[in-house]
């Protein structure tokens, strides 16, 4: 069987909806550093805070859009090393904002 007739299954379908997945956990944690900060009275850790984790939140989303049209093709490439620290680096960033709004 050739690369072009390679019936990859519903592999990059899942590999689709996690990524997804993943993208709307962030927009939730987003979502709810605005809401903390609103409510909390928005002081200026809180608004870095909340500028820092949209950042974070943009890093996850551009890997994130970037890796699910990368699962168009027959034989999707796997996620690059610098992806992976990239979305890493993100969702740990999004944790130590979340704690930070906390204090």
């Amino acid at each position: 069987m050739s690369t072009a007739e390679r019936d990859p299954g519903l592999q990059p379908e899942r590999t689709r909806l996690a990524w997804r997945r993943t993208t709307l956990s962030c927009t939730v944690v987003l979502a709810l550093a605005v809401k903390q900060a609103l409510h909390a009275g928005a002081g200026p850790a809180a608004v870095v805070a909340v500028a820092l984790s949209a950042l974070a939140w943009l890093g996850v989303l551009t890997v994130a859009h970037g890796r699910v049209l990368g699962m168009r093709a027959a034989r999707p490439r796997p996620l690059a090393v610098r992806g992976a620290l990239a979305v890493t680096g993100c969702t740990v960033a999004l944790a130590v904002f979340a704690v930070a709004m906390l204090f």
